[in-house]
């Protein structure tokens, strides 16, 4: 493995190889890694997820219950991975658990301003995990159990995330590309304002279908989930996505996250979202200028419902209850409009596409070789089923359980391709097709970019002081488009 990561290592990818057993950067990458839009609030614990007190609490002076309403305990359930038959590859048969994982943040660590001196790892003080969702058939780990039962636990969870960071970006991506291509003529505005952001989409989902996901492609031979596992996983992503997921601000306070320290993903992605929707309110405002505008334009009527029919299949409401939200209930969320009543509304979901296709899939894609690189962080594949007692993992047994050489190679050949930008980039904001020619829209494309830039300068500042620096919504770093 170290021959391996040396051929091709980053400042990010040292760190995971030198921090990956650590419990405090297993909890930091549920924030800052690349699938950052797990980690929820957790009021009441799922029924599934047995945990006692006298599991993860020495000093008697604590409890869940207490720990909980204070707001202190988090949760990743990983549900949505549940049943997927696992893979065999080269005539083994692989594993792909379904993890439920809580830590808790101390009472101190909820306040930046105690945060000087700390390293901006730390995730969490205390850590609990099951391996599936079904409770009598699976243990409860911590960190008191042995060295490598412990280890063992973690990579699982490690495994599924490997399985789920990237797909939304994608499959939404090319939804919002075909609609705009099938719906739209060149000369709307909606269509000059999007067509940037859809560039290359089309392509690399079809380059995905045949390299990736095809029988003879990387997942079917050298993941967990295999070929079959994955359209699987991309079915149940789509029936549990809402709207609201979607808007980051609405996505942080469902998930009770507004007030955790260190969490540099939702911090930069709502300043990204807040500078596009003054951009896309300003482009939008000049060919709008009132609510009727948008109800009359047939257009754009007939864009919005081709999303609605054939990106979502008509679902007025979208994961209503499959995803789930133990901070807060929602009986019924709603799905994608298939209509827009207001500027506001269009101005929303125009901001949403935008925020999909550039800044969200960087912050999952950019830093896959980072997280991934070195492979007992991200495994694509585990060649062992979980224990089934307590203190019975080794060493020997741990290292049984990595994925073969060939199958290491494959994975960390890919997220190293998939993680390495283009080389005719176009980064968020540029738009070398000068489609606008009213001084308005232009002006608005200046400003935006004078936003971007000094956005840019912020997060750079900000990393010069971090341990691990944050770096996938960086302005200079985030495409226009999903395009690797």
């Amino acid at each position: 493995m170290e021959r391996l990561y040396s051929c091709h290592r980053t400042h990010i990818g040292d760190d995971v190889r030198d921090h990956w057993k650590d419990d405090a950067f297993f909890g930091y990458q549920f924030l800052n890694g690349i699938n950052p839009v797990m980690i929820q609030r957790c009021r009441t614990l799922p029924s599934n997820f047995p945990v006692m007190d006298s599991m993860v609490f020495e000093d008697h002076g604590f409890s869940l219950e207490k720990e909980m309403k204070k707001g202190n305990i988090f949760l990743c359930d990983y549900k949505i991975l549940d049943g997927v038959k696992a893979n065999t590859i080269s005539g083994e048969q692989q594993y792909l658990m379904a993890p439920l994982v809580s830590c808790r943040q101390t009472d101190a660590s909820r306040h930046p301003d105690v945060q000087d001196g700390r390293d901006e790892r730390q995730g969490g003080e205390m850590k609990f995990l099951q391996l599936k969702q079904a409770a009598k058939d699976s243990l409860i780990f911590t960190p008191s159990d042995s060295e490598y039962d412990w280890l063992l636990a973690k990579m699982y969870v490690r495994s599924a995330e490997f399985h789920l960071h990237e797909v939304k970006a994608h499959l939404l991506a090319e939804v919002f590309s075909v609609a705009l291509l099938r719906s739209l003529p060149m000369v709307h505005p909606l269509y000059k304002l999007l067509v940037p952001h859809t560039r290359y989409t089309l392509q690399i989902n079809v380059l995905a279908r045949n390299l990736l996901m095809s029988k003879t492609g990387t997942i079917n031979r050298f993941a967990a989930c295999g070929g079959k596992g994955m359209l699987t996983i991309l079915e149940r992503s789509l029936s549990s996505l809402t709207y609201r997921s979607l808007c980051i601000h609405d996505d942080i306070g469902d998930r009770g996250l507004e007030d955790v320290p260190n969490f540099y993903y939702r911090d930069d992605g709502l300043k990204l979202w807040d500078i596009i929707h003054r951009f896309v309110k300003n482009m939008l405002s000049y060919y709008y200028h009132e609510d009727a505008r948008v109800q009359q334009d047939l257009e754009l009527k007939n864009w919005i419902l081709d999303i609605f029919k054939h990106g979502f299949l008509s679902k007025k409401a979208s994961g209503g209850g499959s995803r789930c939200f133990s901070f807060r209930i929602f009986p019924k969320l709603p799905g994608i409009p298939e209509k827009f009543t207001t500027v506001e509304d269009l101005v929303k979901f125009v901001t949403m596409v935008i925020l999909t296709c550039s800044a969200q899939h960087s912050a999952v894609n950019t830093g896959q070789y980072d997280y991934a690189g070195w492979m007992p962080n991200a495994p694509s594949s585990l060649a062992k089923p979980p224990p089934t007692r307590q203190g019975t993992v080794s060493e020997a047994q741990l290292l049984e359980t990595f994925p073969d050489m060939k199958t290491t190679v494959h994975s960390m050949a890919t997220v190293w391709l998939l993680s390495t930008q283009s080389t005719d980039k176009d980064l968020l904001g540029d738009y070398p097709e000068d489609h606008f020619t009213e001084d308005g829209p232009r002006q608005a494309i200046k400003h935006f970019q004078q936003e971007l830039q000094s956005f840019s300068m912020e997060v750079r500042e900000r990393n010069q002081s971090l341990e691990v620096p944050y770096t996938y919504l960086d302005p200079k770093l985030v495409e226009n488009s999903v395009s690797t």
